[in-house]
């Protein structure tokens, strides 16, 4: 193979590095080189490309650019960002489009030079924390890149290759909803194992969808569904899902599963008993991708510890936001307040200020959909009306992806 070409070109009034790279189909690429950062300047890096680390890139940039001069490299194995919010749905075939689904996240950054902005497609694999450094793993290669300030935004998975979350590429979580939604298609009994809000919205997705048509059975290890909400708002989404005819297990837990040599799977049950079904769907377990980090920087189940003010408990100049974090559950919404607040906290850093303390939510609020004519929510141990969550979330808010990516929402 050729060696690559790297040489200085032309970019309007700026100079960029270009390497040529020959792939092996004989075709070239073009990918931009690293970006040295000026010794002039901040270097802020945001590991995860979800919403916590798109969000908090675009508030930096837009609110202050006038101070301290920065640049923000942002780390994310993914190509495009995937609106998750919807995923339920877009499980059921022919419901959603990958283009309503997945939006690229280069082209949302692209009014900043590479002075300001850079996307590097890679994983985290490991952060020195005395040498304030990440090392990366991309495609074709491994990188280190120093920073200053460091922001883990790098979210949660869930068990197994159930495609809810990113499944480590965008090509792969692509690829594994394309899979589950052809069998969900050919599948006539559907198994929905864990019934907290993922699981319970998964049910009645497929359930509103299909009827009668096909079995739904959704698996629950407590003694009812949605175990950490008010009774109320339980009982409201039990009735929901009853409606729809899905088949609730309680007291149950999948114990294993394996796939059948006839086709489906049997799943060995909490009680011992069997249950054979076509297709399995796991939405259990909350699995914090935080595993760049050394263990004494999180707590027993993995979440990264931080402070009052988001910064992680014994280091220096890194924070954690969304998923990953342990400050609050893992919703959007806590996300939503934590960016706000950073971006915030970023500015009065650049200032040479002393940042103000992040105020935890007093109450937990939640909403959801069960089907599309059916929901239920509750704020603190108040269970809201289930038509304002029908109403809101008809769309599931696909009409901010758009602005999410490009920033034009913040």
């Amino acid at each position: 193979m050729p060696a690559p070409y790297s040489g200085d070109i032309q970019d309007g009034n700026r100079k960029r590095t270009i390497a040529i790279i020959l792939t092996l189909s004989g075709k070239a690429i073009q990918q931009p080189a690293p970006h040295l950062v000026p010794s002039t300047m901040k270097h802020i890096v945001i590991l995860g490309g979800s919403y916590g680390g798109i969000s908090t890139a675009h508030r930096i940039l837009k609110q202050y650019t006038k101070l301290e001069p920065f640049k923000i490299t942002l780390v994310s194995p993914n190509t495009h960002f995937y609106w998750s919010m919807a995923a339920p749905r877009g499980l059921v075939p022919k419901q959603l489009t990958d283009e309503q689904l997945f939006r690229p996240i280069a082209a949302g950054f692209d009014r900043y030079t590479v002075d300001q902005f850079e996307l590097v497609v890679a994983s985290a694999e490991a952060v020195d924390v005395e040498n304030k450094t990440v090392e990366v793993s991309g495609p074709s290669e491994k990188r280190t890149i120093p920073y200053d300030f460091l922001i883990l935004a790098t979210g949660s998975r869930t068990n197994g290759d159930t495609p809810l979350k990113c499944l480590g590429s965008t090509q792969a979580t692509k690829d594994s909803l394309h899979e589950l939604q052809a069998r969900i298609a050919e599948a006539r009994t559907i198994t929905v194992a864990g019934a907290g809000v993922t699981g319970v919205e998964v049910a009645g997705e497929l359930a509103y969808e299909y009827g009668r048509k096909k079995e739904i059975i959704l698996i629950a290890s407590e003694a009812t569904i949605l175990d950490e909400t008010p009774a109320s708002v339980a009982k409201t989404a039990m009735k929901a899902l009853v409606d729809l005819d899905v088949k609730v297990k309680l007291h149950t837990k999948v114990a294993s599963s394996h796939e059948m040599p006839e086709g489906g799977q049997e799943l060995i049950l909490s009680d011992g008993s069997k249950l054979k079904t076509d297709l399995y769907i796991p939405t259990f377990g909350l699995i914090p991708n935080s595993s760049y980090m050394a263990a004494e920087y999180f707590n027993a189940k993995g979440f990264v510890k931080v402070d009052e003010f988001l910064k992680v408990k014994g280091t220096k100049d890194i924070w954690a936001i969304g998923d990953v974090s342990d400050v609050e559950a893992a919703q959007f919404i806590s996300c939503d307040r934590q960016s706000v607040y950073l971006a915030k906290a970023l500015g009065s850093v650049l200032s040479k200020k002393i940042p103000l303390p992040y105020k935890v939510a007093a109450s937990r609020f939640m909403g959801m959909q069960i089907g599309r004519k059916a929901g239920t929510g509750h704020y603190g141990n108040t269970r809201l009306p289930g038509f304002l969550f029908v109403w809101a979330r008809k769309t599931l808010f696909i009409e901010n992806l758009k602005g999410t990516v490009d920033g034009s929402l913040f």
